[in-house]
């Protein structure tokens, strides 16, 4: 067991809200890393969060996401970093950061998973007609929206909403169960249960209703 706090990297490619909630629940982010120039970069200088730009060269098909996910790796390696948490990073990474952050790698998805998978998870479940979606909190792998799931919270479908509207009361819920769940696990590493290849289920009982009633 050791008492050294984990270092922790966010991924993000947006507005950086969810960067700004992991922030505010006061976690350390060791940095803060982007794939193109965005609002998330700004929330980390003005945080005095060290803050890097790995561009993309291209978004086209020639695009080397092998190549790219290595570039990652060794950004990260250079922070001596123990977690990964995506944080809205619209880059598909591949196998080079999840082997070599087997089982520590976190994201976030607006959707009670595995319903509704990809990218347009809110869209899908108004489509349905579900009555209930939310959002899910789950260890990432090369396969895009798997992994074991950490935590969930149920969010009800209103009558009358958007995309926009539903999807604004599952980003808050999200704001708060992200940070949470990132703590615990945070946890999870520094006392030494479980190693990097391995996985964190279970991490949040009853995952599908935590914090549910908060």
């Amino acid at each position: 067991m050791t008492s050294q706090a984990p270092r922790l990297a966010i991924l993000a490619s947006g507005t950086g809200t969810l960067l700004e909630a992991v922030i505010e629940a006061g976690l350390c982010v060791t940095v803060v890393v982007s794939d193109r120039t965005c609002r998330a970069l700004q929330v980390a200088a003005s945080a005095g969060v060290q803050a890097e730009l790995l561009e993309r060269d291209t978004f086209g098909a020639d695009f080397d996401r092998d190549g790219y996910s290595a570039r990652l790796v060794q950004l990260l390696h250079r922070y001596k970093v123990d977690v990964v948490a995506m944080a809205g990073f619209a880059t598909v990474l591949t196998g080079p950061l999840f082997e070599r952050y087997a089982g520590r790698v976190l994201n976030t998805h607006p959707s009670l998973l595995p319903a509704f998978k990809g990218w347009h998870a809110v869209r899908d479940a108004l489509q349905a007609g579900v009555a209930v979606t939310g959002a899910t909190v789950h260890v990432a792998t090369e396969q895009v929206d798997e992994g074991p799931i950490l935590a969930q919270e149920e969010v009800p479908v209103l009558g009358g909403d958007s995309e926009a509207s539903l999807h604004e009361r599952i980003k808050q819920v999200e704001r708060r169960l992200y940070p949470e769940t990132i703590r615990v696990f945070l946890g999870t590493v520094r006392d030494g249960q479980g190693d990097p290849g391995g996985t964190a289920q279970h991490i949040i009982a009853n995952p599908r209703t935590q914090g549910a009633t908060q």
